[in-house]
């Protein structure tokens, strides 16, 4: 349909996975035939903001965060402009701790809604507006630290034009991180020290809770950073009594320095946790951190052993995966240990709040897997950027380190390793050595014009050839065994591209692809290596054979394939040649000779490592007529980089210090609230907790948090008895790994009258070490109907 074609944007309508329909009248336009590729276009969007005196009079809708407090907004909406007139009229803010100035500030809120016309407010809650009262003189870090993040934001959208501003009016509050019980008047008076705002609305107990409290830290990223400095002004851990623990086996980045605030340039490679925790003790002397080095994990529970969990009163997590985040929260929920829980992915961010008995914990619920690609289209069918930068990363990975370090192996101990190739005698080991010969006999390199020769025929293959090869296995005009078009969307047809020195681009490939092969075989690089015209006078001496297309080449085409390799009817044979040519070759080599395998480092500009993905996959991205992509935006991609700013994180942060305060006065889980913001839309969320999921057999019940202890040491006999007394028959038992009990197992028998502890020791080779005097055993149960129950975790004690 080429009247299409002409680039303007146009609205669509009724989108679905494979049609829309164009919100326009085509009836004049001609037939739509097929193909053609669409991309969705954001449209600017004109707002047209009241000025604030208008706005204060008609505020119009309010963006709400919380829809259990609906009417809230436009309370507070009349208490800020209270407090204008009250601070006018007496010359301050009415004071924490007089209920005078509490009562002058509502009779001023009542009188300015008596003549607020439209706009009037039925109801008043006064509890609400004395609240506001009380803590009109106090900043509260929190608050300062989420307030942040939200105007951060909105600075970066009225510079940039990007995202969608907040409109008008945004009110939030937290009254519910308040005490419950009624502070007394002098709990409130407002002292002169760096706590003396926070006092002044939780107390002086609440203050010395969160003094004398046991802090453990994951992650000293982003989050941590934020973290930390929201701790220290808080006065967390500030007494002697009171100390937080911070830890993070990672080292400082340059690219950290974007977000992670407390660290500045010549902190780059020192301990991210140590230079963290020095930081925060600049911002207050006070603050007891001790810094480790070590990632909570199964491998470290030497270190966070049971006496370190037990010690500890709340953990917060700042970390950036799923997988240790589910590993911490296993600890939480084992040591009954409070857990607040946080993330951030560009402008999102969420919050979750894990208390013990009251809330599910944070494995309970789990984000689906993000979808991939299909192997077949990243390796022959991309039809975006994304597919043409993991087929780059993959190649390169391939390249420059796997093959090299397969090639040491073979090095190192060539009988063992030619041993294992016959051994297994499949395609991958077939793979393997094809990969160690290319390195060693076929394309081994010994000048860096041998480099140069091996980076202009991987281009002639990668971006030529193997298209080629493509075309003639499915021409343009292929259909599929259904009678459809081969080469439909999202299928983009390929086209070869010839090689030209005078394509800076094709030189600039060629320029990284040589330099890192020669640094593959410690090859010294000249100084021309980079020159573009000494570069052509090489490259245009080269003459490669053309390209003759082969019979028989099997192409994936289906998406559901693990694996491209096509296994060859004589695995063995080829096998067998390949090594003969290793051993024909391996008497050239210079004594102790060995390959440099690469490890791809994305944060070093100067190490040409984006620079050959950024051209691997901007040529493939030009062979499917793709978009290219500059070098930062290819480092984005390839180097897996998760989009982090300081505004969602200071929100994400400030948000679960709300519900540190919660933690600390012990609040119901009516109280606590888990949050997701979108900064970008503006979107605000928050919830609360869902409850522990209950299971119950017969009078009994329980949830994730419980624990059956059992404090003796039983044999396992006497463990099934005294399951049997609970009305429960333990059919399975397992320690780790292994299977202590089964009663499908007519040997398992034998074992009933040994030690459960020595039968672990035994069949699971159980180590406990000497603090823990304790293990933990799996029951599997079936009540009388033989229905499966589900029982907690056991502990028995010796």
């Amino acid at each position: 349909m080429s009247e299409l074609n002409d680039g303007k944007p146009r609205k669509v309508k009724n989108c679905r996975a494979y049609s829309f329909c164009l919100e326009e009248d085509t009836s004049s336009f001609g037939a739509y035939e097929k193909g053609g590729i669409v991309t969705q276009v954001k449209q600017t969007k004109i707002l047209n903001f009241k000025s604030l005196s208008e706005a204060l009079k008609s505020p119009g809708d309010f963006l709400l965060s919380d829809f259990s407090k609906f009417d809230r907004p436009p309370l507070l909406h009349l208490a800020f402009q209270a407090l204008d007139i009250y601070q006018r009229e007496f010359g301050s803010l009415p004071a924490p701790d007089s209920d005078k100035d509490a009562k002058g500030f509502i009779d001023i809120a009542r009188r300015l809604n008596a003549n607020s016309g439209e706009n009037k407010l039925d109801t008043i809650d006064e509890s609400v507006l004395k609240h506001f009262a009380r803590g009109a003189r106090s900043v509260l870090n929190p608050m300062a630290a989420m307030f942040g993040g939200i105007v951060g934001q909105e600075v970066v959208k009225a510079c940039s034009g990007k995202f969608h501003p907040l409109f008008q009016f945004f009110y939030f509050d937290s009254l519910e991180s308040l005490p419950v019980d009624q502070l007394k008047e002098q709990n409130l008076t407002q002292s002169n020290n760096r706590y003396g705002a926070q006092v002044s609305v939780f107390g002086h107990q609440i203050q010395e809770k969160m003094a004398d409290a046991k802090v453990l830290v994951v992650g000293a990223g982003a989050l941590g950073c934020e973290f930390l400095k929201n701790l220290a002004l808080m006065g967390v851990a500030s007494s002697s009594k009171g100390k937080l623990i911070i830890t993070d086996d990672d080292v400082i980045e340059k690219s950290n320095l974007s977000r992670q605030f407390l660290f500045r340039d010549w902190n780059i490679g020192q301990a991210k946790s140590t230079v963290a925790a020095a930081a925060a003790t600049a911002i207050n002397p006070n603050f007891n951190v001790h810094a480790l080095q070590n990632r909570v994990s199964p491998e470290t529970e030497m270190v966070f052993d049971d006496e370190f969990w037990e010690n500890i009163d709340i953990v917060i997590n700042a970390l950036d995966n799923v997988n240790a985040r589910l590993y911490v929260d296993s600890r939480c929920v084992y040591f009954q240990k409070p857990l607040l829980e946080s993330g951030t992915l560009g402008t999102k961010c969420n919050t979750q709040v894990v208390i013990p008995h009251l809330t599910e914990n944070y494995g309970a619920s789990r984000d689906p897997p993000e979808k991939q690609a299909p192997m077949c289209t990243v390796h022959s069918f991309p039809h975006n950027i994304h597919h043409c930068l993991t087929w780059a990363r993959s190649e390169f990975e391939g390249l420059l380190e796997k093959a090299p370090t397969e090639a040491n192996t073979f090095l190192s101990k060539p009988e063992e390793y030619k041993a294992s190739m016959r051994s297994s005698g499949d395609a991958q080991s077939r793979e393997s050595l094809e990969r160690v010969v290319e390195c060693l006999v076929t394309e081994k390199c010994v000048t860096f014009e041998d480099c140069i020769l091996w980076a202009r025929k991987r281009f002639e293959d990668y971006f030529s050839n193997r298209v080629r090869q493509l075309i003639y296995s499915f021409p343009e005009d292929s259909r599929t065994s259904t009678g459809a078009l081969f080469w439909s969307a999202p299928k983009r047809f390929p086209r070869p591209l010839d090689f030209t020195s005078q394509d800076p681009s094709f030189i600039s490939f060629i320029a990284s692809a040589a330099i890192l092969r020669a640094e593959t075989y410690n090859i010294n690089i000249p100084d021309w290596a980079t020159n573009p015209r000494r570069l052509a006078e090489v490259l245009d001496r080269i003459e490669l054979p053309p390209f003759q297309p082969r019979q028989g080449v099997k192409i994936v085409t289906d998406e559901k394939a693990t694996n491209l390799t096509t296994p060859a009817s004589d695995e063995s044979t080829i096998i067998d040649q390949l090594i003969k040519s290793l051993d024909n070759e391996i008497c050239n080599l210079p004594p102790g000779f060995q390959m440099n395998p690469i490890h791809f480092e994305k944060d070093d500009d100067a190490n040409f490592h984006m620079d050959f993905i950024t051209g691997l996959a901007n040529m493939r991205a030009r062979n499917y007529g793709i978009p290219e992509v500059d070098k930062l935006k290819a480092k984005f991609i390839a180097g897996r980089i998760i989009p982090a700013i300081a505004t969602s994180t200071a929100l994400a942060t400030g948000l679960v210090c709300l519900e540190l305060y919660k933690v600390f006065a012990k609040h119901g889980v009516e109280k606590y609230r888990n949050s997701f913001a979108n900064l970008s839309l503006p979107l605000f969320s928050m919830a609360e907790p869902v409850p522990p999921k209950v299971f119950k057999h017969g009078n009994q019940s329980w949830s994730v948090w419980d624990r059956w202890i059992i404090s003796e040491n039983l044999s396992l006999s006497e463990l099934l008895q005294w399951f049997q007394a609970k009305g429960l028959k333990a059919y399975s038992i397992s320690c780790g790994q292994s299977m202590l009990y089964n009663n499908i197992f007519p040997k398992h028998k034998d074992r009933l009258n040994r030690k459960v502890l020595d039968l672990a020791k035994e069949i699971s080779k159980l180590e406990i070490p000497p603090t823990r005097h304790h293990f933990d055993i799996v029951v599997a149960c079936e009540d009388d109907e033989r229905n499966d129950v589900d029982v907690p975790l056991v502990s028995i004690c010796f």
